[in-house]
């Protein structure tokens, strides 16, 4: 999938997401990653935030999973079921 966002870093360390994201985010109260796990299947409902968006920001999250966190039941996640 091609990039169509310019990534930067911001407040919560290791995530780099487009800057309206992370407006978006600081405006909703998220500011950790735990926070933004907890939000991310209902990213699509913050607003300023379209489904394209959200893809990118739950790549991302996938992008900084631990090792230990990938493995569920034996099984290997990728960056695509995140």
């Amino acid at each position: 999938m091609p990039h169509f966002y310019d990534t930067c870093a911001g407040p919560i360390e290791g995530l780099y997401l487009p800057p309206l994201a992370w407006e978006v985010l600081r405006r909703e109260n998220i500011g950790t990653v735990d926070q933004l796990r907890a939000d991310a299947d209902r990213l699509e409902q913050l607003d300023g935030i379209g489904s394209r968006m959200a893809h990118v920001i739950r790549q991302e999250l996938a992008r900084i999973v631990s090792p230990e966190e990938r493995t569920s039941g034996g099984a290997q996640l990728d960056a695509w079921t995140a």
